[in-house]
């Protein structure tokens, strides 16, 4: 069904389409901040993996801290007085 759902004129004409809608003046400053934004996606991306490899012990001892921050009694608030009409 899918077999030849991009065929080269197709592309030419979404090519086309592109051109038309954003002008050729705004394509290059288009394309070097989509450039831009796929540089910055890839560096977070491999921080975050390098994050996670490097201190798989700290997310432990952090979900510890949580759970034992959870179970701590809570201090009643003082019951406010009733407001007369």
């Amino acid at each position: 069904m899918l077999r030849n759902a991009l065929e080269p004129w197709h592309l030419l004409l979404v090519a086309i389409v592109v051109v038309v809608l954003f002008g050729s003046k705004k394509l290059p400053d288009t394309a070097r901040s989509l450039g831009k934004s796929m540089r910055i996606l890839k560096s977070e991306a491999k921080a975050m993996k390098a994050d996670g490899e490097a201190a798989p012990e700290a997310t432990v001892l952090r979900t510890e801290q949580t759970e034992t921050a959870t179970e701590r009694p809570t201090t009643p608030a003082e019951p406010t007085p009733p407001v007369k009409p």
